[in-house]
């Protein structure tokens, strides 16, 4: 008869998960950075591209911390998600819409990670892992601000940019 499956369980597949899509959004950043039109969405990638960086040695610790060798599996929600991304790279390259689409599927990155980090968090501090708690806390606070430095990106210029451009008949 299988064991039944615990919080503890659940706990490090979700950690699995994250961190497969953390080493993905890393890639991903590298794109988005390289596409951006603006100077300051590119640099807005440059610096999440280090963040990142940041949070996979957070993940690290919190693997350590649960005595687990770390290890990603396979998120299809990041891939879909990624995916989304590199389609409007493609579909509006030459387009003045293009910043407003990047910020947008950053913005999708960004949710599903604050989804994830404060599920993960408060499971964390659930199993007693006070520490693991504070360290993905961390991560869940960086992924809110970059959310809302995202958003001011697209009120300052990016949807205007992206509104100024007459469609074509």
């Amino acid at each position: 008869m299988a064991t039944e499956k615990t919080l503890e369980d659940l706990f490090h597949d979700t950690l699995k998960d994250i961190y497969y899509a953390e080493r993905q959004i890393l890639r991903a950043l590298k794109k988005m950075q390289r596409a951006a039109r603006s100077q300051d969405l590119k640099a807005a990638f440059e610096k999440h591209h280090a963040q990142t960086e940041g949070q996979i040695d957070r993940l690290q610790q919190v693997f350590e911390q649960i005595g687990k060798a770390p290890r990603g599996k396979t998120c299809d929600a990041i891939e879909g998600i990624i995916a989304e991304g590199e389609e409007i790279i493609e579909d509006y390259k030459d387009a003045a819409a293009l910043d407003a689409g990047l910020i947008s599927s950053a913005q999708a990155v960004e949710h599903y990670e604050i989804c994830r980090y404060g599920t993960l968090k408060r499971w964390a501090s659930q199993l007693g892992l006070t520490e693991a708690a504070n360290l993905l806390d961390e991560t869940l606070k960086e992924e809110s601000q970059t959310d809302a430095d995202l958003t001011k990106l697209a009120d300052a210029s990016a949807n205007a940019q992206a509104q100024k451009t007459k469609r074509s008949a």
